[in-house]
């Protein structure tokens, strides 16, 4: 439906802002992707990647052109269009997508949350799997000053799986390209559908595969020692801390090495130093103390053991210069 004059000029004047105001969205969402990135980081969830984007000009005018029932749908397109920032987080296996949300939802405030892989499912059908929120900084929550000004800002996250990724960028560059002639469309769809089930089916397997590995970790012939090298390997590490926490997921690979590092300040530069370090911690209370909302990571679980062992000693260790305020935070809660 042709819109009015008046509508146009609505939409224009909210271009023509959202225009003025894109550079400091770029800015924001350089800041969001570093937070939510630390976040996972500090709870030690493992993950692929985490990216963003600020909503290009054209899309933003397209998308505040829309009409529904011969008006426009957004009477206010700069605070009703929410995904002006977008973020995106890949896990690995569709299980970590939970304990994503989880974490995000004791981090920040979720304002919406939308799953759309179980719409989809209560469809009856296979195909589209995610998890969307619309998420804002939690007003309790304390930041640097280069981010206290992301309060002003809600923002859009997707959270995936790498499988549930794949389907879902390949599928969308097929349905918008706009190349496929109709008489075909039944059988492409089909295969969609299909390819979204056997996708749905390997994100279980992966998932077991990951436990069954966690549970039985097989024993690991540990490579020579690197003589230049005094710190753990993150080999010898990951194998130590699956023993360890036998309950914590896996950790990211480069987390091992820079626990690792953090344990080379320390003077721990051997397993038995680190047992001797942590003989006296018990787990079950520093887990009740932290009141964990989601499943940590081993090396997350020894992020805590460590900071409840040296306390302020660990928190000024040089390697920890980035996380100061997060570690005071979590310092309070073990004393």
């Amino acid at each position: 439906m042709t819109q009015t004059p008046r509508e146009i000029d609505r939409v224009r004047e909210a271009v023509q802002e959202y225009l003025a105001r894109q550079p400091e969205l770029v800015r924001a969402t350089d800041r969001f992707v570093a937070l939510l990135t630390s976040i996972l980081d500090d709870a030690g969830i493992n993950y692929l990647t985490v990216t963003g984007r600020t909503k290009s000009v054209e899309s933003f005018a397209g998308k505040a052109a829309r009409m529904a029932d011969g008006e426009l749908l957004y009477t206010d397109p700069g605070e009703q269009i929410t995904d002006q920032i977008g973020l995106r987080v890949i896990t690995y296996v569709r299980d970590d997508v939970d304990a994503v949300v989880e974490l995000l939802a004791q981090e920040l405030t979720v304002l919406a949350d939308r799953d759309m892989g179980r719409e989809t499912a209560e469809e009856g059908r296979w195909g589209y799997s995610s998890r969307h929120l619309v998420v804002a900084v939690d007003a309790s929550r304390t930041l640097t000053p280069e981010r206290e000004a992301l309060r002003t800002f809600t923002v859009s996250v997707q959270v995936r799986s790498v499988l549930q990724h794949a389907w879902a960028e390949f599928e969308h560059d097929i349905r918008y390209k706009g190349t496929v002639p109709e008489e075909h469309a039944p059988d492409l769809n089909r295969r969609f559908t299909l390819a979204a089930g056997l996708l749905e089916l390997a994100d279980h397997e992966f998932s077991a595969i990951r436990d069954r590995l966690q549970a039985t970790m097989p024993e690991q012939h540990a490579q020579a020692p690197d003589e230049a090298d005094p710190r753990l390997s993150a080999q010898e590490l990951a194998k130590f801390l699956a023993g360890q926490y036998p309950d914590a997921g896996w950790s990211r690979t480069e987390h091992y090495s820079w626990i690792s590092g953090l344990l080379l300040e320390l003077g721990i530069t051997s397993l038995d130093e680190l047992r001797n370090a942590l003989a006296a911690v018990d787990a079950e209370v520093i887990n009740d103390r932290m009141g964990y909302r989601y499943p940590p990571a081993a090396v997350r679980r020894l992020d805590d053991a460590l900071l409840s062992v040296f306390g302020e000693d660990y928190v000024t260790l040089h390697g920890n210069a980035h996380r100061v305020d997060q570690l005071h935070e979590r310092l309070a809660k073990l004393d």
